[in-house]
């Protein structure tokens, strides 16, 4: 009697594999400005295109309809032509603390193309000192990863330089010049 385990078919492989689980995505900063102007960095399509953008890419337009249930959406050029960006919806909003969404990643055209939903939430809290300890979390990112892993794995490096350049679009923000 043999104690080895009789070797698979790939038909029975393939039946009785797990799908491959793509890793959430987390990144946490600590920023001097408080957490109502890094919330207003999130919603705010002026202050969006600052910062929400990928690599080299950059935003160049931002619709937030800030309500729950509320479109956002960001569009995405490179040398002029528009490679897509992200269309989402707002699942939640606790004004200073707390923002999620239903994320989408879309091509092009983002009403012809298929959107890969994830989801995205963004935690704030108040540092002693006055600034915001922000905690992003990007979540259920399968879909994406199955049909573009090229793209799925530059989600980390991605979510790093937006967030390298958001200190420097709030500081803009609450820059006020008087006449």
């Amino acid at each position: 009697m043999s104690t080895h385990p009789r070797p698979h078919t790939s038909e029975e492989a393939a039946m009785s594999a797990e799908p491959a689980i793509f890793p959430a995505v987390r990144r946490e900063r600590t920023l001097t400005a408080p957490p109502r102007a890094v919330y207003r960095a999130w919603l705010d399509p002026g202050i969006l295109c600052r910062w929400l953008a990928p690599g080299d890419l950059e935003s160049v337009r931002a619709e937030v309809d800030e309500r729950v249930g509320g479109r956002y959406r960001i569009w995405q050029p490179r040398a002029g032509r528009p490679i897509g960006g992200f269309d989402a919806q707002l699942l939640e909003l606790v004004p200073d603390r707390r923002i999620v969404w239903r994320w989408g990643f879309v091509g092009p055209d983002p009403e012809a193309g298929p959107a890969f939903d994830s989801v995205l939430t963004v935690t704030l809290s108040e540092t002693p000192d006055g600034g915001t300890h922000m905690v992003v979390l990007h979540e259920h990112l399968d879909a994406l990863a199955a049909a573009m892993p090229e793209v799925a794995c530059r989600i980390s490096g991605g979510w790093d330089k937006c967030l390298d350049r958001l200190p420097a679009a709030v500081a803009a923000a609450r820059t006020v010049v008087k006449p």
